[in-house]
């Protein structure tokens, strides 16, 4: 079975466009992208041959066959390893919101859906919920019907969603919001479901969502008390 991973590549504005192709020529046709700005001081951009400039943080789903064709390519074609060119990394991926989902993501790796994997002993999952842009409270509103509690969102473009239609039925808009959410792992199936059946793809947000497990956080406290509180 392939597993899957949410690949997460940072560059330059300049060298976004390079880095997408070269994803795309190895099947990854579905990226989402946005735009970042570095906080490292002078003195560290200066040891790693960085430029103070825009970046652009690309999101992609990856299985582990083509994250290493993937390597192999950011090594050979983009010089990665050159300072100042960019970083691409991997995040164990627990699951994905429904069958279409995910063979949009996933058509062109040869993707095995197996038993959706874990990490053992984690209290929390990232929820992420990728989905037309202006529907926020929608996606909010379902999940803190079950408990939740707030999230963050980023504004991204996405590519490959003209492919959206034979998939998912739907036709998806370039410009998304992606909504970011942490949640007790004992929560997570529930939230998920309640996001897909008031906000996913028979809604106006079609949202697609997945989840990243946590393997340790800090700042967590109020949410967990809160959780232990009894009804009343």
């Amino acid at each position: 079975m392939s597993e899957l991973y949410f690949m997460t590549t940072i560059t330059n504005r300049s060298r976004a466009k390079k880095f997408i192709e070269l994803y795309q020529k190895h099947g990854v046709d579905v990226t989402f992208s946005t735009l970042g700005d570095g906080t490292a001081v002078s003195e560290t951009l200066d040891s790693l041959g960085l430029e103070q400039a825009e970046k652009v943080i690309i999101f992609s789903i990856v299985t582990r066959t083509t994250w290493k064709k993937i390597k192999a390519s950011l090594e050979k074609d983009i010089k990665i390893d050159v300072p100042g060119t960019g970083i691409a990394f991997l995040i164990p991926l627990s699951s994905i919101g429904g069958k279409k989902p995910l063979f949009f993501l996933t058509e062109h790796q040869n993707f095995e859906k197996g038993e959706e994997s874990s990490l053992k002993d984690t209290k929390y999952e990232l929820l992420i919920v990728i989905a037309n842009q202006g529907y926020t409270d929608l996606i909010m509103d379902a999940a803190r019907g079950e408990d939740a509690a707030g999230g963050t969102v980023i504004h991204a473009k996405g590519t490959g969603m003209a492919r959206a239609e034979k998939f998912l039925g739907v036709s998806l808009v370039n410009e998304k919001e992606i909504v970011l959410i942490v949640v007790k792992t004992e929560m997570k199936n529930r939230i998920m479901k309640a996001i897909m059946d008031k906000a996913g793809l028979d809604s106006k947000a079609h949202s697609i969502v997945f989840s990243l497990p946590v393997t340790s956080t800090a700042g967590m406290r109020l949410m967990e008390e809160a959780a232990e509180e009894p009804d009343t």
